[in-house]
This record gives C-alpha cells, sequence and structure tokens, in this order.
C-alpha cells in the first residue's frame, strides 16, 4: 500500500503549483498591474506637450534663481579652495572644526581688512566734495564770463531751480538706491560666508553621499577622479588667490614709496581685478595709473612702467611657479574658456571657467578616451 503512495505523492510533488495568494501585509497587497496603456497619438502627444511645459517651467526656475545658484556655486568653489588650507592644518594634529574656525576667521578679517581700507578714503573723499561744493558755486559766481552769461539769459535762477526741484529729489533717490545696494551687498557677502562655511564643513559629507550614487564597481575609479579634479580646483582657487595677495602688496608697496595717495585702496582695487583672468591685471593697471595721473604726472608714467614691468614678472615667473600642481589646461583651453564664462555668468563665470575646463579635461582624460582606445 505504502508503494502505491509513494509514487502518488512524487506525482503530486511534480505537478505545476497554483500561485499562492499575495499576502496582504507585503508589496504585492496592491494587487497586480493592469495591462498598458496603448500608446496611441493622442498618448504621445500629450506626453510630449507635458514634457515641453516642464522643460519650459525648469527653464523659468533657473532663469528666476540665477542670482541664488551663482551665489551657491561659488560658494561651493570658494570652500573648495580653502579645504587644502584646512587638510594643513588637520595634518599637523588640529581637529578639523578646529582647522575650519582658523580658516575661516582668517576670511572674516580679510574682510574686515578690505572694508577698513576701502570705506574711509571713499568717505574722506566724499566729505572733502561736499564741502567743496560752496566753494566751487563761487567760483563760478564771480567768473566774469559766467556773469555776462547770466545777465543775458539769467543762467543762475534757472540752475537754482533746476537743483531744488530736480536734482535734489534726484539725488535723495538715488542715495536711498546706493543705500539699498549696500545693505544688498551686506546681505550677500554674509549669505555667502554662511554657505562656505557650510560647503567647507560637510565637504567630505556631500562626497562620499554622491559617491553611493557610483555602482561600487567604479566607485574607486571615480573616487580617485573626484579627487583629483577637487585637488586641482583648490589649487586653482588658492593659487589664484595667493598671485592676487602678492600683486596687492608689492602695489602698495610701490605705490607708497611713490606718494600715490590711498596707496592701500588702490592696491586692493588691483587684487581684486588681479582675480580675473587675462584682462584682469589690465583693468587693474589702467585704474591705478589713471588715478595716479590725477595726481600727477610723473606718479602716472611711474605707475605705468610698474605695472609693465611688473605683469611680466607674475606672468613668466610668478604664475608658473603657483599654478604648476593645480590645472593642467593648455593656453588656448584658457582663452576660450574665459570668454565663454565671462559671456555666460560675467566676471563669476570667467573665474570659475578654467578649473571647470581643467576639469571637463581630466575627465575625457580619464574616461572617454580610455574607452574610444579599446573601441
Amino acid at each position: 500500500m505504502s508503494a502505491d503512495v509513494e509514487p502518488a505523492t512524487k506525482q503530486e510533488e511534480d505537478r505545476p503549483q497554483a500561485p499562492k495568494a499575495p499576502d496582504e501585509t507585503g508589496p504585492e497587497s496592491y494587487g497586480l498591474p493592469g495591462k498598458p496603456l496603448s500608446r496611441g497619438p493622442f498618448l504621445f502627444g500629450l506626453v510630449g506637450g507635458l514634457g515641453v511645459l516642464t522643460a519650459i517651467a525648469l527653464a523659468q526656475m533657473i532663469v528666476a534663481s540665477l542670482s541664488t545658484i551663482i551665489l551657491i556655486v561659488v560658494a561651493m568653489f570658494l570652500a573648495v579652495g580653502l579645504n587644502p588650507a584646512v587638510e594643513a592644518l588637520h595634518r599637523r594634529g588640529l581637529a578639523r572644526r578646529g582647522a575650519i574656525s582658523i580658516v575661516f576667521a582668517g576670511v572674516i578679517v580679510a574682510f574686515v581688512l578690505f572694508g577698513l581700507a576701502i570705506v574711509p578714503p571713499v568717505s574722506k573723499q566724499l566729505t572733502e566734495f561736499i564741502d567743496a561744493v560752496p566753494g566751487y558755486i563761487t567760483e563760478l559766481s564771480n567768473h566774469p564770463t559766467l556773469r555776462q552769461l547770466d545777465q543775458d539769459y539769467q543762467i543762475l535762477p534757472q540752475l537754482r531751480t533746476f537743483v531744488t526741484g530736480t536734482l535734489g529729489p534726484s539725488l535723495a533717490t538715488g542715495i536711498m538706491g546706493a543705500g539699498l545696494v549696500v545693505l544688498n551687498g551686506v546681505f550677500t557677502t554674509v549669505t555667502l560666508l554662511v554657505l562656505m562655511l557650510y560647503f567647507l564643513g560637510s565637504l567630505h559629507t556631500i562626497k562620499d553621499y554622491l559617491l553611493k550614487l557610483v555602482p561600487s564597481s567604479r566607485r574607486t575609479r571615480t573616487r580617485a577622479i573626484t579627487e583629483e579634479i577637487l585637488r586641482g580646483i583648490g589649487g586653482y582657487v588658492a593659487g589664484n588667490v595667493l598671485i592676487s595677495v602678492i600683486a596687492g602688496v608689492v602695489t602698495w608697496i610701490f605705490l607708497s614709496i611713490a606718494g600715490v595717495q590711498y596707496a592701500l585702496a588702490l592696491a586692493l582695487v588691483v587684487a581684486l581685478t588681479d582675480l580675473i583672468p587675462l584682462v584682469g591685471a589690465t583693468i587693474g593697471a589702467v585704474l591705478v595709473t589713471a588715478v595716479a595721473l590725477l595726481d600727477s604726472w610723473p606718479a602716472g608714467i611711474a605707475c605705468a612702467i610698474f605695472f609693465v614691468a611688473y605683469q611680466q614678472v607674475e606672468n613668466y615667473l610668478i604664475y608658473p611657479r603657483v599654478m604648476k600642481h593645480s590645472v593642467n589646461v593648455t593656453p588656448a583651453v584658457t582663452v576660450i574658456a574665459a570668454l565663454f564664462g565671462g559671456a555666460l555668468l560675467g566676471i563669476v563665470g570667467a573665474l570659475l571657467a578654467i578649473p571647470v575646463a581643467a576639469a571637463i579635461a581630466l575627465i575625457i582624460r580619464e574616461l572617454v578616451l580610455p574607452h574610444q582606445d579599446q573601441a
């Protein structure tokens, strides 16, 4: 009897089993999926139209928030540029938070010194101009030609009417607008510093999180390429700032020796404009030379000679030594990238274009070219 039951049991085991009922608490409790939607012309057009509308909405959102995006990108680049200093302090045994605090305090001190160097000369010149206005008016009133014109055409009454009725309200509106611009600049600077501090503190966390999105088989190589890109960007930002500081210090020493007024403020202008690729050093040189010419012709000529000589030293001696371990971009690519970046985002685009071009060149060299060689 047992021999008859055993084959029957085996046949039942070999027989296809009916699917089990889905577990009410499992992922299949929502039921079986239905038939795919019919891909007719109407559905195709509807999906395409929704895609176009979504693209337009995203483009408008990007354009509307472009200033915020630029602020975030600049803060990220500054954080990457300051990260080598943080890592250097961390390697010397200092905790990362302490290293970030020291570097951030240095940035704050730099901003404060910049304000202290710029604001007093501007305020002094504005005060001197306001105090000199009555004397200018008296000189104009006593001028023989102006007196004759006033007798013939009543110029002074018309001038008083223009000043009290048109120029005064316009100046008041302009002063209010200038105050709003200053407040906006202060708010933007504070926001930039806060974002930079956040990115500087969470740079490793952000990098590790983004690397988790890469397949594990490619994660090691992607990490190495990412580290190389960050090292190049950080080296470029830090090197560019160092070159600008050198230019500002040398200019300040020369202007102080030459006796040019507001030497420190003019040196800061040179340091800021020197950050701009290609034309920044020339812009700073022209501005400072023009101010020196207004002071005296010999000082202006001396400034022109100094800047011509210093730019040769910077281009052929300082720049190659500082940038030799940062970005590896040919001069032609540098010019093209700076032009495109300036056309897209102005000065900020020109500043960011060169490290971005270096990162793209590294990705092409490490990922695209090996794949093409194996094809």
